[in-house]
Order: structure tokens, then sequence, then C-alpha cells
């Protein structure tokens, strides 16, 4: 008869929505948050034998969550990730492991004081990875769209027989940027941020992946304390419409955005002197 070990495993509560409003005589404050949390460790009886001694309910989970927000209050998605994954890892014998990710909407005060507009856009994210070992912070962003009209070419590239694609001098070139930033302290996410898009808007591209080693590069430099910066940058395909069928000419003016398939630029760009310290788990 074969024989079966249980490998890798993790649980927990998956996107625990909460808002918390900070509320104050200048006007309030407003989190908007989705938090998802995975613990590891001493739980294979639970799997094998059905035996649940061990395992914390992911319902006990997602009070915990709302029981800290009103406890400690949310000065900062990394910081309240990391207390929550190192409560889980201290206060259950059975947990060796904690991974805690954050996503931030974001709201902008209307008129200072009680109402707000949610922007559709990007979404801040943080990620704490904590075992007895160490503590890992991981702060990002998700979904910053970005365009340029002009300062993108793409020539010189390799042609075989299939290869349709002219080479061009000027082009729209648009992303949805996907990053993540490791860094040993308080990094300011906000300086992270500004250093994306002012490396993306300052430029001259001969390729997305030059501009993604810009950007990663600018991060670095407005930031001492961040030490990798990981980039997924989707190309936003623009096309220009051929309007010479309706007698009328295109000087770069009308396009079409394409939404797939996509050109997929993915890369890492960290500190000379940095020992690459991947991620602790995940699935």
């Amino acid at each position: 008869m074969p024989t079966f070990a249980l490998g890798p495993n993790q649980y927990g509560k998956a996107e625990i929505r909460i808002v918390r409003v900070t509320r104050g005589p200048g006007g309030d404050e407003l989190m908007d948050l989705n938090v998802s949390l995975s613990l590891r460790g001493d739980l294979a009886a639970s799997h094998l034998t059905g035996d649940n001694g061990a395992v914390l309910p992911t319902d006990t989970q997602k009070n915990t969550v709302y029981a800290f927000a009103r406890q400690h209050g949310i000065d900062d998605i990394e910081s309240f990730a990391a207390r929550l994954a190192r409560h889980f890892v201290g206060s259950q014998p059975s947990i060796h492991g904690a991974r805690v990710h954050v996503e931030q909407y974001p709201w902008r005060p209307v008129d200072g004081r009680h109402t707000f507009r949610r922007d559709g856009g990007e979404v801040r994210t943080a990620t704490v990875h904590h075992d007895a070992e160490h503590t890992q912070v991981v702060s990002g962003v998700r979904d910053l769209v970005l365009l340029k009209t002009t300062d993108s070419e793409f020539h010189g590239f390799v042609k075989d027989a299939w290869t349709t694609l002219p080479e061009t001098r000027d082009r729209i070139l648009a992303t949805s940027v996907n990053a993540t930033w490791r860094h040993t302290g308080s990094a300011d996410d906000g300086a992270a941020r500004a250093a994306l898009v002012e490396a993306f808007a300052a430029t001259h591209s001969l390729a997305l992946q030059q501009t993604l080693f810009a950007m990663g590069s600018s991060v670095l430099a407005a930031c001492p304390d961040v030490v990798e910066v990981k980039l997924s940058l989707p190309n936003r395909h623009h096309f220009l419409v051929d309007l010479a069928p309706f007698g009328l000419d295109n000087p770069d003016e009308v396009y079409y955005a394409a939404d797939r398939p996509y050109g997929l630029i993915e890369g890492t760009v960290r500190r000379d002197d940095d020992v690459a310290e991947e991620v602790t788990w995940s699935f």
C-alpha cells in the first residue's frame, strides 16, 4: 500500500474587511483595510486525524483583528500587521510562523471633517512574516497606473519569421505598477511611491525593462532603509489607429488601448551589498 506524508501547510482567515474611523476635533481620519492571515506550526494532527487541539479558529483570528484595531489603533499598515503577527506567534504555542498581508484602500477627505471620496486606483500593501528567527516587512503598491505620451522607443529587437511588430522611435508607454520593497527600518512609503512615479516620468525609455531598473534604483536612492525593490510592469499597449480608409491622417493622436494580451516585464533591483532574503513562505 502506498504511504503519504503531509507537506507544508498553513491556514488562516482571508480578506477581513475593516474600516477604522479615528475621530477628532479637527476632523475624522479613515483607514479602509483588507487583512489576510496565514499561520503555520504544529498542525499536522488536524490534517491527519481531525484533532483540532492546536487550531485557533479562523473566526477568532478575525475577531482579533477587530479587537486590535480598537485597542491599539492603526498608525500604519506595517506596524498593524507586525503587531498581529507577533501576537499569534507569541500567544499560541502551536503556531511558529505568521504571515499577515494588508491592503489599504485610499479615501481622500472632501470637506476636511467627515466626508471622504474613495479613490478607485492604486492600493497600498504590506506583508509581514514573523517567526522565532526574524521579522520581515515588505511594503508596496498595486495598480498604480502610469502613462506617458512620448519619450518612449522600442527598436533593435530580435526579428524572426513570425515578427510583425514595427520598430518605433516614439510611442505611448503605459503600465499598471505592482511594486514591493523590503526594508530594514521604517521606510517612508510616500517617498518610495514618489520615486517610482518620478523615475517613470523622467526616464527616456528605450525599453520598459530600462524603465523598471530606473524605477527600482530611484526607490533605493530615495529610501536608505529599502534594500530591495521588486517590480511587475504589464505593458498596456496603445496602438495607432489606421484612419486612412476614412480619408483621414493620424499624426500620433488617435490610439486603440488594448487590454490583452500584454507584455509583462518583471525584475528585482537591490543594493550591491544586500544579501538576498526571499519571502519566508507563501503559497
